[in-house]
């Protein structure tokens, strides 16, 4: 489930998924449930549940398989990721930056709060 921490829902479940196949409950090649079953689980939206897929596919630890669905990936499999072009990198880099400085204000926010 997601929760209220000031930590948005798609990095929470990007987070609890990436544990899971760290820790071998998704081992490789496994399938991941549905976008549907996964919004069912964390009580989230259907669009959370994309942004966080697309996080940890973008991480190189999911593959999509066109009419199948999304596996956990094997470990060699494809291209290394992320991308080999400098400015997918150069991308991909900004959106995290993006992500962290979401986060950081989040949690100055609260400090303030608190501190109030």
């Amino acid at each position: 489930m997601v929760k209220k921490t000031g930590q948005p829902g798609y990095l929470q479940i990007a987070d609890d998924l990436r544990e899971q196949i760290r820790g071998g409950a998704l081992a490789p090649g496994d399938p991941l449930p549905s976008t549907a079953r996964l919004a069912e689980q964390y009580v989230a939206s259907l669009s959370v549940v994309k942004m966080a897929v697309g996080i940890l596919r973008n991480e190189g630890l999911l593959i999509g398989q066109q009419g199948k669905g999304v596996f956990v990936r094997e470990a060699g499999e494809g291209d290394p990721v992320p991308g080999g072009d400098v400015g997918e990198q150069l991308t991909e880099i900004r959106a995290t930056l993006r992500d962290l400085s979401e986060r950081l204000a989040q949690v100055e926010a609260e400090l303030s709060k608190r501190r109030s």
